[in-house]
């Protein structure tokens, strides 16, 4: 893969912030957006998953790179394996080499149960809901949500994502914006939605350009 490649991916990884601002939407009626886009996605059934793997995959041109996770979260212990070697590691208790390792784990997580991250960093972002909006890809009209980082702490602060869903609250595109610009750092799909134990996961993001492609492979929730 190439460095650029790589850059861009660990450039999208997500964390719980430091400094947390409360969220705030355009109406009272839009105060449990976050959870209505959640539940869509089967977050309910979240609290009965003991294990999760999953192989995160990027093609780009003519390359391709993977990495292979494996992730009981009650535990919070995550086992991730390449040619090279194998590192198991308790993100509660990171050192050194855990803490580069789970980076990746991060940035993959976050793209796999991106809808799940609204509940888990609710408090940690704002946002704000535009009804009718045309999503970049599709041209589609579509619900949009703008979530925002706060500025200090973690691995990419005050970076702003944009979500757009139709009136099922299924994410079909999103935009990334570093730093919150204005200009899109990054437009991808959400499709190819598969069912794991309850769990409702887009298993391809692609680019309009038609150049680059993240998707999973091997799945697996118990």
């Amino acid at each position: 893969m190439k460095t650029t490649l790589a850059v861009l991916i660990l450039s999208l990884a997500m964390v719980s912030f430091i400094v947390s601002k409360p969220a705030t939407t355009t109406t009272n009626q839009d105060q449990d957006i976050l959870q209505k886009i959640a539940n869509a996605h089967g977050f309910k059934h979240w609290k009965n998953v003991s294990e999760i793997k999953f192989t995160f995959n990027v093609d780009r041109d003519t390359s391709h790179f993977e990495r292979n996770w494996a992730w009981k979260p009650k535990a919070n212990i995550v086992t991730t394996t390449t040619k090279e070697k194998t590192i198991s590691y308790n993100r509660n208790n990171l050192d050194s080499i855990a803490d580069k390792a789970n980076e990746g784990f991060i940035n993959d997580k976050f793209w796999l149960l991106a809808p799940f991250q609204l509940q888990w960093n609710a408090t940690n972002i704002t946002h704000t809901l535009t009804k009718k909006v045309t999503a970049p890809i599709s041209k589609k009209t579509m619900q949009k949500l703008t979530i925002v980082y706060g500025t200090e702490g973690g691995y990419t602060p005050g970076d702003a994502y944009d979500f757009y869903f139709g009136d099922d609250y299924i994410i079909q595109e999103w935009v990334f914006r570093k730093a919150n610009q204005a200009e899109p750092s990054m437009i991808t799909t959400f499709e190819n939605y598969q069912e794991f134990n309850g769990l409702k996961i887009a298993t391809m993001h692609k680019m309009a350009e038609g150049n680059f492609k993240l998707y999973f492979t091997n799945i697996s929730v118990m």
